[in-house]
């Protein structure tokens, strides 16, 4: 039988009782309308648990196009509440999904909880230490001591891992103010106790995924939790899984190990790849060429203790091409600098902060600890006698400048005055400024006169590029840093691209063929030594700042030729939804190169062959979506895989992973064969993943590494076929924050504006690229909303014997049904494309704006029953998707359905009639325009148009009760001329028009010639109206071009005329055709209305008049 809904009668008692509430109320702010909602979300989980809506089998064959939908979203990390971002990324999925359950798919919506890596265990090492510190319950510093604390507000939250270089990144969001962890901990309201446990990092493991569990439950999440798992080696199973596809991508030379540049944090001692990052996520090392600038005795004071070694001065440059054109090097004359040991004979003299990067690539006498000999300020270092690589200048020397950033580089730079500008102004100011050499103790000698060596040749700009770009700017000096910047965009790139070597053995070349050249050359004869850094600065959420490490590690081959070949034909069948996803996919396959994929600190799988190292997190979540398919089977419904089952971890051998997701023969194994033939059939069945969605910071890490390894490790009929992402979601308008209190979990969402309505203000918060905003006045609208809308249906069901029976009959009645039609076939294309906003505006907004309108015109006892009763349904299944509790509620205790709507299949439309609409739109219109003029009229100041004459104003004892509407159905004039052209400059095929000059051109022909004609006014006449015609061509079809509408205007009217009278407050309405010399005579007096106003199609013309004037015998 039809399952019951639990508590059903208390809630509809209570659905009518809120008709009684306040105004107050009525502004959405009443609790009892959101304790309905919750009450009604409550029940209907319930009997969805007790019936099992979202377990998930598959059928018995493969299924056919649309039959199924399997559906992904990122599995979010486990280091705290889920927040509305994590709903906003999911909601995606969960609307699309539910649609498609609604249309009578199989859906799969898996989900599981995330907790490899470094977060987990830094967060619980950095607890450990504040109670080792301060004590259980601690007692901390006082608040201006705070800032030391070891870890920022980012941490409060779930993250996704891995994150998008983007307007507006997260990073931002996690740089907010800092708290000790247990106060991190204090603010999920847990008891002290029960914070002491959170040490232990496998306790946060079996703390959170339950209640991110728990809380995507109230929210309605449509998953089948049977098949959930946490990762790391936690779940046995899945810890087999990820082990299984790294010998495979091993076995496949897929991964290697290798010397390569990347971030690392120092004090984790290990690689901080983008979610073990609190800021900094996406930042790539950045590759420098060090020069070696070689200081000449005598040594100053300063560095006497360094005599007998080899002294540089070390600058990091991007552009080595141009060392020809030294004319001497830059220190900040403040800037604080050290004399590094890099080996038993050279030392560089640079920041402790580039030292320490170059200590980490194996250029530190003391691996990982650079030696400090000396340290110095920039000031001892102005005047030094300088020999550098490929200076045509035998002698160049140190000299001040006052830009240098030394966060960037090694707080060395080159200077190269014929084409940097920064440097030809440094140089410049220099010289023109006595008081500025003065000050810093230069001596005219080692600046004049100025030197400018001119090493490349460029189109435009010719060998002094720097001199004739910073002249031509206006550039005053070296502090003018927006020239600046415009000066170098406008020389740097074209230097590189058409700049040709006019000096050194590579002169004549190319300025890109002689560059990886003299690199080489430099590299070769030890004038320099490579050095990186990261491209910005980067914290790791143990609270140190990253450098790059040059490390021998395990990487996987992403990038390599045959395999990015693979990935791109991927993707080039994939649905990516927008053209914004899409490049984002074809930029990263573009630069996408070895990624390290082990880490020694953290948790997680143990690399298979090197048990020292741990597999990282964007390595182990790659290819999990095949793992949903069959985890039930191995985990028993128990996320932690720690049920009995009729499998145990060891039976899950290579072999039988292979035989399951890659076609592989069948395994010698234990487990039973039947068994292993329907994991293998189920994962058949869902294969290919139908669509993942994420936000948009995962295209450059997560979304991408899954294209790869789908394509390494399944066949090509399994790689994944739609990828849809999102950008991140503001709170009213601002981004979300905890620190600032703009901030919403989960659980806070769906307790203070229920599921619904929370669901609601997502899928209104927007659907593109751009950061969507999530209103909470919306929210509590859609409580007002969803509320009212129960009380309504239950007066409609309570009246429904005083209601109009029948099929439709009215235009009224025409209409509304046309109008369901329409938002059926809309919201249909809205669901289809993923853009639940237009969804929830055709399906919801327009649809109530349509019964609302239908109302009006036919007040309560003149509304057919049976439109209502179809309005109700549509509605319902409509919204499902969006709002299933209150759908299901109405569906089953309102409309007394069988069955349940999220599966009630999607409601069945006739052909929407757009000249219906059409018309409608024409009568609405018209009606408003009415009103208008007899309110005008009515206080004596009304003219029909611009230009018009006043109308006579009527006394109070001669209230306006007649209206007469004339209506003139054809195009004539220079009106049915524009018309004209219009249609033989309209392409039918394309749905589009000539050019504004071609129809100019033939306007011009139609009117030039005739007597009496101005073309010049004709066409200021014409414009706007042709303007108007193809706006309405592109909304309603060709049929706008024609000499008349595509309807009587006269019959429209008269079958309306009981509304116009109503709406208008009129005893008797007639209307007339203006082709007819009797009907016009009975304007009377108004008829000059008529001559200086005539009408045309789709704008009829009224004219009210008193009864007595309207009985009045006409002349």
């Amino acid at each position: 039988g039809r399952p019951v809904l639990p508590g059903a009668r208390p809630l509809l008692r209570r659905a009518a009782s809120i008709r009684k509430m306040s105004s107050t109320h009525e502004k959405g702010k009443s609790k009892a309308r959101t304790k309905l909602l919750i009450d009604i979300q409550n029940a209907v989980q319930e009997c969805w648990e007790e019936h099992r809506v979202f377990e998930a089998e598959p059928g018995n064959k493969p299924p056919a196009p649309g039959e199924k939908f399997f559906g992904t979203f990122p599995y979010p990390y486990m280091n705290g509440l889920l927040h509305l971002g994590h709903a906003f990324s999911l909601s995606k999925l969960e609307f699309g999904a539910a649609y498609h359950r609604l249309r009578g798919s199989n859906v799969l919506l898996p989900f599981a909880f995330h907790c490899t890596g470094m977060p987990i265990k830094a967060s619980a090492d950095k607890l450990a230490r504040e109670i080792a510190q301060y004590g259980s319950p601690p007692v901390f510093p006082v608040a201006d001591e705070k800032s030391s604390a070891e870890v920022s507000e980012a941490d409060q939250v779930a993250v996704v891992p891995g994150k998008f270089k983007s307007k507006k990144g997260k990073a931002a969001a996690k740089s907010g103010v800092q708290k000790f962890q247990w106060e991190i901990m204090e603010s999920f309201a847990l008891p002290d106790q029960e914070i002491a446990r959170f040490q232990d990092p496998y306790h946060w493991m079996t703390y959170f995924p339950q209640l991110a569990k728990d809380h995507l439950k109230d929210f309605g999440l449509g998953c089948d939790w049977r098949r959930s798992f946490v990762t790391t080696d936690i779940n046995p199973f899945y810890d087999s899984f990820v082990r299984w596809q790294m010998r495979k991508l091993k076995k496949l030379h897929r991964i290697v190990k290798d010397m390569r540049y990347t971030i690392y944090s120092p004090l984790d001692g290990q690689p901080c790849a983008d979610h073990d990052r609190a800021t900094g996520e996406g930042v790539q090392p950045q590759e420098y060429v060090l020069i070696k600038m070689e200081v000449l005795s005598p040594f100053p004071p300063k560095l006497k203790a360094l005599e007998g070694r080899k002294v540089y001065l070390a600058a990091a440059t991007l552009r080595p091409e141009t060392m020809y054109g030294q004319t001497n090097c830059w220190v900040l004359p403040d800037g604080n600098y050290g004399a590094f040991e890099v080996n038993d004979i050279d030392v560089f003299i640079m920041t402790a902060r580039a030292a320490l990067n170059l200590a980490y690539q194996h250029l530190s006498r003391v691996p990982e600890k650079p030696t400090c000999l000396a340290e110095l300020s920039g000031s001892d270092l102005i005047g030094l006698r300088l020999r550098s690589p490929l200076a045509l200048s035998e002698t160049i020397y140190a000299l001040p400048m006052l830009t240098i950033l030394t966060d960037k580089g090694t707080g060395i730079v080159t200077s190269v005055p014929s084409d940097s500008p920064d440097d030809f102004m440094a140089l410049q100011d220099l010289v023109t400024k006595p008081a500025l050499r003065a000050k810093y103790g230069v001596k005219d000698e080692w600046v004049l006169p100025l030197k400018v060596i001119p090493v490349i040749n460029i189109p435009e700009f010719g060998d002094k590029s720097a001199e004739k770009v910073c002249f031509s700017l206006k550039i005053k000096s070296q502090n003018d840093k927006e020239k600046l910047a415009e000066a170098k965009r406008m020389t740097y790139l074209k230097g590189f691209t058409d700049g040709t070597m006019i000096v050194g053995e590579f002169s004549g070349r190319k300025v890109q063929e002689a560059k990886p050249l003299i690199r080489k050359k430099l590299l070769e004869e030890a004038m320099a030594v490579l050095y990186s850094e990261p491209e910005k600065k980067v914290m790791s959420r143990s609270g140190d700042e990253c450098v790059v490490a040059l490390t021998d590690q395990w990487y996987i081959t992403y990038g390599e030729d045959e395999w990015k070949q693979k990935a791109v034909r991927c993707l080039e069948n994939m649905n990516t939804f927008s053209a914004e996803t899409r490049n984002g996919f074809e930029h990263t396959l573009g630069w996408l190169n070895q990624w390290a994929c082990s880490r020694s600190f953290g948790l997680g799988t143990r690399i298979p062959w090197d048990e020292q190292f741990l597999v990282e997190s964007l390595s182990d979540s790659t290819l999990y979506m095949a793992y949903y398919t069959v985890a039930h089977y191995l985990q028993n419904g128990n996320m932690y895989g720690k049920e009995i089952s009729s499998i145990i971890p060891e039976q899950m051998t290579d072999e039988v992973w292979d035989y399951v997701f890659c076609d592989g023969p069948a395994p010698k194994s234990d487990i039973p064969c039947a068994l292993l033939c329907k994991m293998k059939q189920e994962f058949e069945y869902w294969y290919p993943l139908d669509i993942r969605v994420s936000g948009k910071d995962l295209i450059q890490n997560h979304l991408t590494f899954s294209i790869y390894n789908h394509t390494a490790l399944l066949p090509e009929h399994h790689w994944p076929r739609g990828f849809r992402c999102n950008g991140h979601l503001m709170l009213n308008s601002e981004k979300m924050s905890k620190s600032t209190g703009n901030f919403l979990t989960l659980k806070e969402a769906t307790a203070e504006y229920s599921s619904d309505a929370t669901r609601f203000a997502l899928a209104d918060a927007g659907d593109g690229m751009d950061d969507a905003n999530f209103v909470t006045e919306t929210a509590e609208s859609a409580v007002l909303r969803l509320t009212k809308e129960l009380a309504w249906m239950e007066e409609i069901i309570a009246s429904e014997s005083s209601l109009r029976s029948g099929p439709p009959t009215t235009f009224a009645d025409r209409v509304f049904a046309n109008e369901m039609n329409i938002a059926v076939k809309e919201t249909e294309k809205s669901y289809d494309a993923f853009m639940f906003r237009d969804a929830l505006k055709s399906g919801f907004y327009d649809l109530q704006l349509a019964r609302d309108e239908y109302r009006l015109c036919c007040r309560m006892a003149g509304m057919n029953c049976d439109l209502l009763w179809r309005f109700m349904d549509v509605q319902t299944r409509l919204i499902t998707p969006i709002c299933p509790h209150y759908a299901e509620h109405v569906w089953r205790k309102l409309l007394r359905k069988d069955g349940f709507a999220i599966k009630a299949g999607w409601p069945v439309a006739g052909a929407p009639d757009p000249t219906l609409r059409s018309a409608n739109k024409y009568l609405q219109d018209s009606i408003v325009l009415m009103r208008k003029l007899l309110k005008a009229q009515e206080s004596g100041s009304k003219k029909p148009k611009k230009g018009a004459a006043p109308l006579p104003p009527s006394s109070e004892g001669n209230k306006l009760t007649v209206g007469l509407i004339y209506v003139n159905e054809h195009y004539y004039g220079w009106k049915a001329q524009c018309l004209k052209v219009l249609q033989s400059k309209f392409d039918s095929e394309t749905c589009s028009f000539a050019t504004d000059e071609e129809i100019n051109e033939a306007l011009k022909n139609c009117f030039v010639g005739q007597e009496g004609t101005d073309f010049g006014q004709v066409q200021k006449q014409c414009m706007p109206f042709i303007k108007l015609k193809k706006v309405e061509t592109s909304n309603f079809g060709p049929n706008a071009l024609e000499l008349k509408l595509p309807f009587s205007e006269i019959d429209v009217l008269e079958q309306n005329l009981e509304l116009i009278k109503r709406q208008l407050g009129l005893e008797h309405v007639e209307v007339l055709s203006t082709s007819d010399e009797a009907t016009v005579a009975k304007a009377g007096s108004y008829v000059s209305v008529l001559n200086k106003t005539p009408p045309s199609p789709g704008e009829p013309v009224a004219v009210f008049m008193t009864r007595q004037a309207f009985e009045a015998p006409q002349n």
